[in-house]
C-alpha cells in the first residue's frame, strides 16, 4: 500500500500571509463665530446662518445655525444647530460633536457628542449632499440670551467631525508608534526655566532671560546684534519701541514655533479695540518685520486676513504695506477690488 504524500512530497508551500481590516475615524474641527446674534433673530423659523465650508475626511461640511429654530411647532422657543454634508457623497458615516462655548472662562461648555460613548446603532449615516445631523432643540433661546454662552452679542460654536473609514493593512500586525515632534516643548522649557540662559533683554524695564544661540539661530537680526555687534562681556540688550507683552509673545514663538492662540483671539478686533493696529496680532506683525521672522509674519498675516471687512480693509492694507506683508497686501487689494467697487455702484 502506498503512503499518502507528505507536504514535502507535494512541493513547497507559499509563506503564510496576514491582513487586517482597520476601521477608525479621520477627525477634524471647525469653530463658527456668530457675531450680531440679536440682529439675526427674527429672520424666520427654518432659516439659517451658514458657516464657511470646511474639509474633513475628504468631504466638505458646514454648520447651520437657526436663530429662530428649525421646527415650526416650537414657535422659536429653541435655537437649532446642525452639521450638514456640503459636498457630493453617499452614505457618509461619521461621528459628530457640537459644543456651545462658555465665554466666561469657567469652562462650562454645552456639549452634544457622539465621541467617547457607546452608540447602539453605530455612527450616523448621511445619505447625500445636504443631509444633516444636529438638534432642533439645541438650546432654549430665553436661557441662551441670559447665559455665559452669549457675550458681546456673539456666540461661538465648535464642531468636531469624525469621518469613518475602513482600510486593509496588509503590511504587518505589529507597528511602533512614533511620537509627535516635541522639540518646541523642550525649547519652551528652556525659556520657562531660564536654564543656562546667557543673555537678558530689557524691554521697558521688564527683563527677559534667553539664550544667545537660540535667538541667533531663529532671527538674522538677533544674530547680527548678538554675534557681531554685542561686546563680548555684555549680557543685556535694551529693546526700544516694543511692549513687554509683545516681546514675550515673540519669545514664545521663537522658542516654540507657535503662537498663543487664546491671546491673539482675546486681543482681536472687538468693540473695546476699534483699531486693528492696537491688536496683539498687528504688534507681532511689526515685531516679525523688525526681526525678520518670516514664519511669524506669515502667521500674523493669516490671522489678520480673517478680520478683513469693508470697514477694516484700509487699516489692514496699511499694516501690510508698512510691514512688508506681501500675501496680506495681495488679499486686501483683491478684497477691495471685489467689494468696494460694488459699494460705489450702489450709491
Amino acid at each position: 500500500m502506498s503512503e499518502l504524500p507528505t507536504i514535502s512530497d507535494a512541493g513547497e508551500l507559499s509563506p503564510a500571509t496576514t491582513s487586517r481590516s482597520v476601521t477608525d475615524t479621520i477627525n477634524g474641527s471647525h469653530r463658527f463665530v456668530i457675531e450680531g446674534y440679536s440682529l439675526a433673530k427674527g429672520m424666520g423659523i427654518g432659516k439659517h446662518i451658514a458657516s464657511d465650508t470646511f474639509t474633513i475626511g475628504g468631504h466638505q461640511w458646514a454648520i447651520y445655525f437657526y436663530p429662530d429654530g428649525k421646527n415650526p411647532e416650537d414657535n422659536s422657543t429653541y435655537v437649532s444647530v446642525f452639521i450638514a454634508l456640503a459636498s457630493e457623497g453617499t452614505d457618509v458615516r461619521a461621528l459628530f460633536e457640537l459644543t456651545l462655548v462658555d465665554q466666561s472662562g469657567k469652562g462650562k461648555h454645552k456639549v452634544h457628542s457622539h465621541f467617547d460613548r457607546s452608540l447602539e446603532s453605530g455612527p450616523y449615516t448621511l445619505k447625500y449632499r445636504g443631509s444633516m445631523w444636529g438638534y432642533k432643540r439645541f438650546f432654549r433661546r430665553a436661557l441662551l440670551e441670559t447665559s455665559d454662552y452669549l457675550k458681546d452679542d456673539c456666540l461661538k460654536i465648535n464642531c468636531t467631525v469624525g469621518v469613518v473609514r475602513s482600510t486593509i493593512d496588509c503590511s504587518s500586525l505589529h507597528t511602533i508608534q512614533v511620537p509627535d515632534p516635541d522639540i518646541g516643548a523642550h525649547f519652551g522649557m528652556l525659556l520657562e526655566n531660564m536654564e543656562a540662559s546667557d543673555i537678558i533683554f530689557n524691554v521697558a524695564g521688564e527683563k527677559f532671560h534667553a539664550h544667545k544661540l537660540v535667538m541667533a539661530a531663529r532671527s538674522p537680526v538677533f544674530r547680527t546684534e548678538i554675534v557681531y555687534k554685542q561686546d563680548g562681556n555684555e549680557q543685556e540688550i535694551v529693546v526700544n519701541d516694543m511692549e513687554p507683552e509683545v516681546f514675550k509673545a515673540m519669545l514664545h514663538f521663537i522658542y516654540r514655533d507657535a503662537l498663543v492662540e487664546e491671546e491673539l483671539e482675546a486681543t482681536s478686533t472687538s468693540s473695546s479695540t476699534p483699531r486693528i493696529s492696537d491688536t496683539m496680532t498687528a504688534k507681532l506683525l511689526s515685531a516679525a518685520d523688525r526681526y525678520d521672522l518670516t514664519r511669524l509674519r506669515r502667521l500674523c498675516e493669516s490671522h489678520l486676513c480673517k478680520d478683513i471687512s469693508v470697514n477694516s480693509v484700509a487699516q489692514i492694507l496699511a499694516l501690510a504695506d508698512r510691514y512688508h506683508a506681501a500675501e496680506l497686501k495681495s488679499v486686501c487689494l483683491s478684497f477691495a477690488a471685489e467689494n468696494l467697487a460694488d459699494d460705489d455702484d450702489m450709491k
